[in-house]
């Protein structure tokens, strides 16, 4: 949430203090202090003063106050902000608290370490088992059941449109439950479908599987999304998002060379390759699902349990966690973190238009690089690449895109940007669409190698987009159905790419690049520059408003207002 901060105030009567109190001050009652905060924005990650001018990188002053300001520190705006009293981390917020930045750095690295690495090691499990089907592909897995390529985009548009109903439901799930639950019995419950695909025998069950398989892996990503939430502040979230899926290219790379040994295997008690693979990957993830239940504590002042007796955060670490995020975001602090949506909540979310533009961005921006990347397997089958050689030939574009999604996730929080960084994605893609498109009949299997590689190697722009979309829902319970409606526009988009590749167009597709070239063209040209001006326009008209208020009439203001989350006036949206 972007919420204008108050104007500096210093409260000369109250003391100074860098320690943190057991108790929250009431800020009605209590002066607080502010002439210690900061008031500077978070200096964004530099990869290049990281790796050359380290001395840059690292704060002056570790041993300086890093408290930031917030709308806390206005005693007429704060109790409007104040967390309910259900939220789960109220016992440590305390608007006192003062933290170095010495010890914030370490937070956030223990963070790291414990929260968003077993994340990661969670999304590669999700895609371990998403992908696999691709593998297959290189293993004759069509012709051993009897499928064409349009039953094979058939299962791919069930898969999807499965995956696609269950996001909204998986996440009134999540909410109710807690992610910190949900999470793994999902995990569990698609790991045992995966390798239960070792007995498929035809359409009807390769059809079944894949429906069944996305209605229960439907929602894990802005499930997991959410829960990281709770640990990160917006400034953080957008990079920590981009190695969430750079693990994705890792589990690939690592899906490869597993693929390359297992589907040796086809023989073995008279059964395919590929049955063995479906077998092997899913006691894998239903392994690492397992574990989950026990890596995944509810929130920061909920690490420790019987199993973990001594919990991961001090006292200390507990306040400095719950106290930067609310500053960061109050609305996180509007509800439990096992707290149902109401219908009501759950259907203002819905209808905030200001989320649409996101939405059809979500729609539109994966279109032109989905099909390539889908067909890359079978592609290179067709051009007689053997089972081998087209596994192991898609592992440098995962490398590749790996290096550009990181980049362009640090430039977009270097420059403060995500409308024009985002449409990167499609700058990258046109030139070789365009080549693809005019490649002669017969061409070189290897030139088409180098072209698609090149093309996937594009700069994958999803994490600033989700991050993006977080930072505008302006609320948890706005933040929990836009992440599901967002995630459903991009999985409504990989139904429509599963479609645009077909049979009658193989192996080199002109017509559906065609198709692709087109809406490449739009997003450029369209969709990125107006979602741009809209929240610009957006913002003007709010600022307008808010900004002639005194400081007494914004309290009455936010005392009176019916608006929440991003329909109040002193939201300013991302862009």
């Amino acid at each position: 949430m972007s919420v204008v901060p108050p104007k500096r105030e210093v409260s000369p009567d109250s003391a100074s203090t860098n320690s943190i109190s057991k108790k929250s001050v009431d800020t009605e009652t209590k002066p607080v202090r502010t002439d210690d905060l900061v008031d500077a924005e978070p200096e964004p990650f530099k990869l290049w003063n990281f790796l050359f001018r380290h001395h840059l990188y690292v704060p002056r002053d570790l041993d300086a106050i890093a408290t930031r300001r917030s709308v806390y520190d206005d005693p007429n705006l704060a109790p409007h902000y104040w967390p309910k009293p259900e939220y789960e981390n109220i016992h440590r917020f305390d608007v006192n608290a003062r933290w170095t930045a010495r010890e914030e750095r370490a937070l956030v690295r223990k963070i790291d370490w414990k929260v968003m690495l077993w994340a990661a090691i969670s999304f590669s499990a999700l895609n371990l088992d998403r992908n696999n089907l691709s593998q297959a592909n290189t293993d004759n897995f069509l012709n051993d059941l009897k499928l064409t390529t349009n039953d094979f985009n058939l299962g791919n548009t069930v898969f999807r449109l499965a995956f696609l109903s269950a996001e909204l439901p998986s996440q009134l799930v999540s909410k109710r439950l807690g992610p910190d639950r949900w999470i793994p019995i999902q995990m569990c419950g698609w790991s045992i479908l995966t390798l239960a695909q070792f007995w498929l025998t035809g359409r009807s069950t390769f059809l079944l599987c894949r429906a069944i398989l996305g209605f229960i892996q439907g929602g894990f990503i802005p499930d997991l999304i959410l829960y990281l939430s709770y640990f990160y502040t917006k400034h953080e979230l957008p990079f920590r998002l981009a190695l969430f899926w750079m693990s994705s290219s890792v589990c690939s790379i690592f899906g490869s060379f597993l693929a390359v040994g297992v589907l040796r295997m086809r023989g073995i008690q008279g059964k395919e390759g590929w049955r063995w693979l479906f077998l092997v990957e899913g006691l894998i993830t239903l392994t690492i699902g397992i574990a989950t239940f026990f890596k995944m504590p509810p929130s920061p002042t909920q690490t420790k349990t019987w199993y973990r007796p001594k919990g991961w955060f001090t006292e200390r670490e507990e306040y400095i966690a719950t106290s930067r995020i609310l500053r960061d975001d109050p609305t996180k602090g509007d509800m439990h973190n096992r707290e149902a949506l109401s219908l009501k909540r759950l259907w203002q979310s819905i209808c905030d238009y200001d989320m649409w533009p996101l939405y059809c961005i979500g729609l539109l921006f994966g279109i032109p690089t989905s099909p390539p990347s889908t067909y890359l397997t079978l592609s290179f089958r067709n051009l007689g690449f053997s089972t081998i050689h087209s596994n192991l030939l898609t592992i440098p574009s995962q490398v590749g895109t790996m290096i550009t999604m990181a980049g362009i996730t640090l430039i977009s929080e270097n420059v403060n940007d995500r409308a024009w960084v985002a449409m990167s994605e499609d700058f990258w893609a046109l030139p070789f669409l365009i080549a693809l498109r005019t490649l002669p009949e017969n061409t070189n299997p290897w030139k088409f190698y180098g072209l698609t590689t090149g093309l996937l190697f594009y700069p994958y722009t999803h994490p600033i987009q989700v991050g993006w979309c977080s930072r505008n829902a302006g609320a948890v319970a706005s933040r929990t159905v836009s992440a599901s409606l967002y995630n459903m526009f991009v999985q409504a988009s990989s139904i429509i790419s599963a479609n645009i590749y077909r049979k009658d167009d193989a192996p080199l597709y002109r017509r559906g690049n065609s198709y692709l070239i087109g809406v490449c063209v739009f997003n450029i040209c369209i969709l990125y520059p107006g979602t741009k001006l809209y929240y610009k326009w957006r913002n003007s008209q709010r600022a307008k408003i808010w900004d002639a208020m005194t400081s007494e009439q914004k309290s009455e203001y936010l005392s009176t207002t019916k608006d929440v989350g991003n329909r109040r006036l002193d939201f300013r949206f991302a862009h």
